[in-house]
């Protein structure tokens, strides 16, 4: 089953995606609200609702089917680092530590966009990037659990573009706090909440899901990989996420960005060259991944702000002077 949440007319309303269109659960209910209660009663609930008359796709704006609470991002695929180390790190290949264990970062929840919403370019930024990745969803409380525990405790799964302005990425990282202001303008997240269960039938005999994923700009085809091709499914980074520490109904868990395409910098890396060209107001990003959807969305220019002030040098005096 596909949960969805739009805008029609001012009115925000959450539904499940049919075949003839969008049929509103009951005034008030939320997509999270039915992550909290559970896949099996969100199951049951969208069945009733189906009886609902539909409301056209078209005639309505598409919001992130949920607005969470917390966003851990990984970088669960292997060619996407050693790809983005050459463009954005220092080239040095990809770290020992990165085959240890899965590695995240939390996000920012809040400027979340729709699958068509109009995407504004960070202020300073001119390295600007998408990125193709999946979403998982957490359907109940995990703590401390085994990978082969929880794999019930995945509701189920979106589309995720986590842009990315690589040039204040860059910067950060030198730093060494990890990726901050380069991903705190925009993530992507829909088009709809597809059910766990609707996606059980493409799993292999590695528990891993091989769901085609493809990103195109301005109509060229730009980026495809598996999402199998992650070095962890999806339960063990559940699992690690919630190790000594507790995941809520409502987390989102991004896979990280797939290889062979699957963002600029990756290819800029590669290739030693900014080509593909960072993205410019009117480009157009699409990104589609089997079995779960297709996000559209259109770089627009974003506000105009002063730059940043540097650091201003200090004497370090142990002592007030005045």
């Amino acid at each position: 089953m596909k949960f969805a949440t739009w805008e029609d007319g001012g009115t925000v309303t959450a539904g499940v995606v049919g075949e003839h269109g969008l049929h509103a659960l009951p005034a008030g209910v939320t997509v999270l609200d039915l992550v909290r209660a559970g896949l099996p009663a969100a199951l049951e609930a969208g069945a009733a609702t189906l009886s609902a008359p539909p409301v056209p796709l078209d005639r309505v704006r598409l919001l992130p089917p949920l607005q969470p609470e917390t966003i851990r991002d990984f970088v669960a695929f292997e060619e996407h680092v050693e790809g983005v180390v050459m463009s954005v790190g220092d080239g040095g290949g990809v770290a020992a530590e990165w085959y240890e264990a899965p590695t995240f970062y939390f996000t920012n929840p809040y400027p979340l966009y729709g699958a068509h919403d109009d995407i504004p370019v960070p202020p300073g930024s001119r390295l600007f990037d998408f990125e193709l990745e999946v979403a998982a969803v957490v359907g109940r409380k995990v703590a401390s659990e085994t990978p082969d525990r929880v794999r019930d405790a995945i509701f189920g799964y979106a589309v995720l573009n986590d842009w990315s302005a690589r040039d204040l990425q860059r910067r950060e990282m030198k730093v060494l706090l990890g990726p901050a202001k380069g991903k705190d303008s925009a993530t992507t997240l829909g088009p709809w909440l597809v059910t766990a269960d609707e996606l059980e039938p493409y799993r292999d005999d590695e528990g891993f899901l091989p769901l085609d994923m493809r990103v195109s700009v301005n109509g060229v085809e730009v980026g495809q990989d598996l999402l199998s091709n992650m070095g962890w499914p999806f339960e063990d980074l559940i699992s690690y996420a919630a190790r000594g520490t507790v995941l809520r109904p409502g987390d989102v868990l991004g896979s990280g960005t797939c290889g062979h395409g699957g963002c600029l910098a990756e290819l800029w890396g590669r290739r030693g060259e900014i080509s593909p060209p960072p993205l410019r107001p009117g480009d157009v990003v699409e990104m589609t991944v089997e079995g779960i959807g297709t996000i559209r969305n259109r770089v627009v220019p974003g506000p105009e702000l002063p730059p940043v002030e540097p650091a201003r040098p200090r004497p370090r005096a142990r002592q007030r002077t005045n």
